[in-house]
């Protein structure tokens, strides 16, 4: 039986792809993952695999002294790294790219172990310069991103399975909208829930409520009292398939699984993308789409205008044209060609 050794974190953007191609490949070959003692870790641990924790520093985009902490934090890291691999070995190790799988892609790379990492968004993120050389194929969701490196490979977004068995009617009575025939509007925030897309929300209920059912995953910890069956509010959703397959039009971060989840599923979405604290990839995936006629933006900074998230909301959900570009997309889940991928080079 192949060994795959799987690595990424730092957020559930790494860790979650990772999880939907190691739930396809439980039955059929040995699996481990390392990363960090950060939200991975819960993830991994919680799906029942075996987890290798190497806490690999983060570098900080700014001026700090944290930073000069960075060379000894790693070095001790990259050891850590070397010996576990020496132990394991592993006969791929798979990178979902993010700080946390830096350590065990050079580890990797030293023993002769193949690697292949697998970037998300349209602007490479700095692990994944970093490692390029050191690995068999980067593989890519979006084919501008693949034409950037000399083994880039696009292969499409892992999805995973369980989105895509949603079943529209048991979904909407799982969350109780069955007493009018209104449409379902699904907010998303991220793992952490987002304040801003909160805030500006619940503000406006009393104006999207007749028009809308809404169900809002708000992120831990950010739930308010409200009594009505026509807001839903939950911390966070395991069952993602009934939450996609109830909604009619989604508001959401712009985060690139998400992205392309919505965009595989053929919903219409208002992107808010992550602007203030990231390296800008939310906006440039967003940007993307748009241009390509596949969903709305709604700027983080227009969010203070009364209306303006009713108004996009409303907009996006009766655009006929975008519906129409969405179904001739061609986008679909890339889950089965790095399956692919990964079992033959394993081999």
């Amino acid at each position: 039986m192949n060994y795959i050794l799987f690595c990424g974190g730092g957020s559930a953007g790494h860790a979650v792809p990772n999880l939907a191609l190691m739930n396809e490949l439980r039955y059929s070959h040995k699996l481990a993952y390392m990363g960090t003692g950060g939200i991975e870790k819960g993830l991994v641990s919680g799906a029942g695999y075996p987890f290798f924790q190497v806490d690999c520093p983060k570098l900080i985009r700014k001026l700090t002294p944290k930073n000069f902490k960075i060379p000894f934090e790693l070095n001790r890291a990259l050891k850590n790294a070397k010996r576990i691999l020496q132990e394991e070995k592993p006969d791929l190790v798979f990178s979902k790219g993010g700080f946390a799988s830096y350590p065990a892609v050079w580890a990797a790379h030293k023993l002769r172990i193949p690697v292949l990492t697998h970037e998300s968004d349209l602007s490479a993120g700095l692990c994944t310069k970093l490692i390029a050389k050191k690995c068999e194929k980067v593989l890519t969701s979006f084919p501008e991103t693949a034409k950037k490196f000399k083994n880039g490979m696009c292969v499409g977004s892992p999805i995973r399975k369980e989105i895509l068995s949603g079943e529209r009617t048991r979904a909407r009575k799982k969350y109780g909208f069955v007493r009018e025939k209104k449409p379902v509007l699904l907010v998303l925030g991220g793992g952490s829930g987002s304040k801003a897309i909160n805030e500006a929300l619940r503000a406006r209920l009393s104006a999207i409520l007749p028009r809308f059912y809404v169900l809002h995953l708000c992120g831990k910890g950010n739930t308010i009292p409200f009594s009505s069956d026509e807001y839903v509010q939950r911390e966070f959703e395991s069952d993602m398939g009934s939450a996609y397959a109830c909604a009619d039009v989604v508001l959401s971060r712009a985060g690139s699984n998400t992205a392309f989840e919505l965009l595989t599923l053929k919903k219409c979405a208002v992107f808010v993308p992550l602007e203030k604290s990231s390296r800008g990839d939310q906006l440039q995936n967003a940007l993307y789409f748009e241009e390509k006629g596949l969903c709305a933006i709604l700027r983080e900074e227009v969010l203070s205008d009364p209306t303006a998230l009713e108004n996009a909301v409303i907009q996006t959900y009766e655009n006929d044209a975008l519906r129409s570009s969405l179904l001739s997309c061609g986008i679909a889940s890339g889950t089965p060609r790095i399956l692919a991928l990964i079992k033959s080079i394993a081999r």
